[in-house]
């Protein structure tokens, strides 16, 4: 069997879809994106494949390590992001081929069903109260939401009183037990994040996420002696080599790789692994489409240290098309008692409306993030 060709859809709200095909018929569906950056990324995919072509699919080892290690630069957003949609392909079509999930394929799963959250609250948060015991009554046992607008160096400690006020919200109307993630964002320097960390204290988090910019990661000390809450951090670091350093430092309790821009389901595999042996556990980032999600759950499977999965259905991002619209069988992904089952068919488990996707890849997307400004004009971190 060999790769003929690999085939990228660009499709709404802001995703890019990858389909790899052989000479004998048997294929493979990935998720390469970076948000605001599909186009980019489709390029990557498109001179990657100039060695993949001809190859034997299968042998998926070897072609990660030969698009990651034989270009001589490596690593990033745009590079990794391509990789991760190439892989998950790969395994899709090996599963596929052999009839098997991809879970099977990696020994196993030690799981029938992770937990999953919901998004309430939109990029600036608001209504969040009403919005946290909705999806809860629709029997989610946890949300995520952004705990701030943008905030500068140093803020007005009304924004923190806010931002803590919407937090004490959503806790007097869900109750003690329902899971809180607040997530900073990256919106947040190391001064305002110690306030916050300590301010939070109270209201039993689930955690807090990217309290600074994984660049800024010398700063985590001093925000965890502020609080008990676990951190979280990691959407925007892309390998194993990126995460070393963060788990090294013991400061983070709570990995969040995206397998579609931390290589895909190998390397993020062995990026877990990893996060284990440091007593970390893991929840992976995943706002994207059904692809990507379909990919988090096979790892979510082999995975001893995952908790929780994120899942972008309802998410403020997906006004023009969800989740499920571009799967045959909307109930794989199915939610019960604050759970997903883990898909049990070949490969990843779903099956893509292939017509439906280049129907709306004709369609297209130029989803661009939003850019924020301080009162004072200088850009704020979204």
């Amino acid at each position: 069997m060999k790769i003929t060709a690999l085939k990228t859809y660009m499709v709404p709200p802001r995703w890019l879809f990858l389909k790899i095909e052989t000479d004998e018929g048997v294929f493979g569906w990935g998720e390469p994106v970076v948000e605001g950056r599909a186009a980019t990324v489709a390029a990557m995919v498109e001179e990657l494949s100039d060695y993949l072509i001809g190859k034997d699919p299968f042998l998926i080892e070897d072609h990660w390590n030969v698009m990651y290690r034989a270009g001589f630069y490596r690593g990033g957003a745009i590079h990794m992001s391509a990789i991760a949609g190439i892989d998950q392909a790969l395994w899709d079509l090996k599963g596929r081929a052999f009839n098997v999930p991809v879970w099977q394929l990696l020994g196993g799963k030690c799981r029938d069903r992770i937990r999953v959250y919901s998004w309430i609250g939109g990029d600036r948060p608001a209504d969040t109260a009403r919005a946290a015991k909705e999806v809860v009554d629709r029997g989610f046992t946890a949300v995520k939401m952004n705990g701030t607008e943008e905030l500068q160096f140093i803020d007005s400690h009304q924004k923190v009183d806010e931002a803590i006020a919407r937090v004490a919200a959503i806790r007097e109307a869900v109750g003690p037990y329902v899971g809180i993630g607040v997530d900073f964002h990256g919106r947040v320097h190391k001064p305002m994040a110690k306030v916050l960390a300590r301010e939070l204290q109270p209201f039993g988090l689930m955690f807090i996420e990217e309290p600074v910019l994984s660049e800024n990661f010398e700063a985590l000390p001093e925000i965890a002696a502020q609080t008990s809450i676990p951190i979280a951090l990691g959407e925007r670091l892309f390998s194993r080599w990126d995460f070393k350093r963060i788990l090294e430092q013991g400061c983070v309790d709570i990995i969040q790789p995206d397998p579609s821009h931390s290589g895909g389901i190998t390397e993020t595999r062995k990026i877990a692994a990893m996060a284990e042996a440091y007593d970390v556990a893991v929840a992976l980032h995943c706002p994207l489409g059904p692809i990507a999600l379909a990919a988090n759950l096979q790892l979510d499977a082999i995975s001893y240290n995952a908790f929780i999965q994120e899942q972008s259905l309802g998410i403020h991002y997906n006004k023009s098309n969800d989740l499920l619209d571009y799967i045959v069988d909307p109930s794989v992904f199915s939610y019960v008692d604050g759970h997903v089952a883990i898909p049990d068919g070949p490969g990843l488990g779903i099956e893509i409306n292939e017509e439906y996707v280049k129907a709306k890849a004709a369609e297209g997307h130029r989803w661009r993030n939003p850019v924020w400004r301080h009162a004072d004009g200088s850009v704020a971190e979204w």
